[in-house]
């Protein structure tokens, strides 16, 4: 029994994880779809670019729901670790790669920074610190991301929850693939900065 509610769990993240709140963020409010217009990502960073301040808080807040929704979920129903771990994982890619949405979806920064409060409250309250310390010196989205979940498995791992961390070595590398032309222009300095259309 336990078995089947952990694979309900796991594939229910992976559906709410689909839910693009880009894509629904933009339809609601008039704006051009963040897949094919700026950057094509329909991430929150992209829709800030397409239609600023408030779009961007709701594509963002709905981006890490999706991520700790399912999560704290698993949780709090008392599932092991390793399907907590999972429901996370699959959340993630979700996001990456949506079933509604023709599987085309973002980056998973807000979703996998959700997944992780979720998973481990202290660890994800740690993991938005370092982004946000990141940003403030930095001023570059990419690379706060690309810090923040290169940090996310050792705090989880510290934290004694071995699998968990395990399974975000996993999550941070497919993470550092979707950041892949971030990595390129932040090695060419072309990366733009936050605030920077």
């Amino acid at each position: 029994m336990t078995i089947l509610f952990g694979l309900l769990s796991i594939i229910g993240a992976y559906l709410m994880g689909s839910i693009s709140s880009a894509i629904l963020v933009c339809r609601a409010m008039g704006l051009p779809d963040p897949r094919s217009d700026g950057s094509g990502n329909p991430g929150t960073t992209n829709v800030l670019r397409l239609g600023g301040k408030k779009a961007a808080a709701l594509t963002l807040l709905g981006d890490m729901l999706k991520g700790v929704i399912p999560v704290a979920l698993a949780k709090m129903a008392g599932m092991p670790e390793w399907v907590v771990a999972l429901a996370a994982l699959t959340a993630f890619l979700g996001h990456l790669y949506p079933v509604f949405f023709s599987f085309q979806g973002g980056k998973g920064v807000a979703t996998g920074l959700g997944a992780l409060l979720g998973l481990h409250l202290p660890a994800g309250l740690l993991a938005i610190g370092i982004w946000l310390a990141s940003a403030l010196v930095f001023r570059i989205s990419s690379l706060s991301a690309l810090i923040t979940f290169a940090a996310a498995p050792l705090l989880l791992l510290v934290s004694g929850l071995s699998f968990a961390a395990m399974v975000f070595v996993l999550l941070a590398v497919l993470l550092f693939f979707q950041h892949r032309e971030n990595i390129r222009r932040l090695l060419a300095g072309e990366e733009p900065k936050l605030g920077k259309k």
